[in-house]
């Protein structure tokens, strides 16, 4: 008499569950990447904190001297301006990409003709290399043959040429000016993106209830655009508070120290001075800042999550 097979289940084996996994793949995929940053990011972070604390220089190594560097940089009156000056760059620069990019968006988000032609020419200032835009700068700025003083002059609004780079408020004024240029592209063209992902129905409806535009603005359009607003800003912020090439080309930190932003003046001492150590105190003392911004990317992405639903 023939006995009836049974058919045995077998459970997967360990190997086939991990190859099977969601997550496992996607943690195979992020270590290289994870590797490269560890190299490349957490090394030389590591390193620079470590310098720090000592008092490395060009040439010679150095000894632990604990806090030393920090508390010369306390008592520091030029540190202390690179950082007034630093906040000052960055704020003011921030807040005029903002409003500017913003109001570039909103004109480009329009049905205007030749609307992909504008979008490319918009991009032009960001693809530019940062050196090129500072030597042009420079050339705009220059005390006698600024084609920007020539011109107010020819139509008549001053008498005489402005020394931009020269005087310490008008150079911080020129620097902030050509950032704000370099940085509208990003914002705006980021901003577009978002704005493009608002459904056209929602101002169809504000519309039909009897809005505005202003009221389209501040109830439709500003509420879904702020998560997108804050990832933005936090890189601009970041890119901004970061800066070196554009300051370094155009002012070395002059006239007498006005436009020395922390990133020229760890450049300053430690580089050019050959105090690594101290350079290094000042690159540290950046990461609080830089935590900020990173805090506040945080917050607007949590932000993004509620209003789609997600969970805390």
């Amino acid at each position: 008499m023939a006995v009836p097979s049974v058919a045995v289940q077998t459970r997967p084996s360990i190997r086939s569950r991990l190859a099977e996994s969601r997550n496992v793949l996607g943690f195979g995929f992020m270590l290289p990447a994870a590797a490269l940053l560890l190299v490349f990011l957490t090394y030389p972070l590591g390193l620079g904190v470590w310098l720090g604390f000592t008092d490395t220089r060009i040439g010679r190594p150095g000894i632990f001297i604990g806090a030393e560097n920090y508390e010369y940089l306390w008592s520091d009156s030029v540190f202390w301006l690179s950082v007034f000056n630093t906040l000052l760059y960055t704020v003011s620069a921030s807040i005029l990409k903002f409003v500017l990019g913003l109001w570039l968006a909103l004109i480009l988000n329009e049905n205007l003709p030749f609307k992909s032609f504008f979008r490319a020419v918009v991009l032009l200032p960001w693809v530019v290399p940062t050196v090129l835009s500072a030597i042009a700068f420079w050339w705009i700025y220059d005390s006698q043959f600024s084609i920007l003083s020539w011109a107010l002059q020819q139509m008549g609004l001053i008498d005489h040429r402005i020394n931009f780079l020269g005087d310490p408020t008008n150079a911080r004024a020129s620097v902030i000016a050509a950032n704000v240029w370099r940085g509208i592209p990003f914002v705006a063209i980021t901003l577009l993106a978002g704005l493009q992902t608002i459904p056209q129905s929602l101002y169809e409806a504000a519309t039909l209830d009897g809005a505005s535009r202003w009221q389209l603005f501040r109830y439709v359009t500003l509420p879904l655009l702020t998560p997108i607003i804050a990832i933005t800003m936090t890189f601009s912020v970041l890119f901004t508070f970061t800066d070196f090439q554009l300051i370094y080309v155009l002012t070395r930190g002059g006239p007498v120290n006005a436009t020395h932003l922390m990133a020229t003046l760890s450049f300053q001492r430690g580089i050019a001075g050959g105090q690594l150590g101290e350079g290094a105190a000042i690159a540290v003392a950046m990461i609080p800042f830089l935590l900020a911004a990173i805090l506040f990317s945080y917050f607007g992405l949590q932000r993004r999550r509620w209003q789609q639903g997600g969970g805390d």
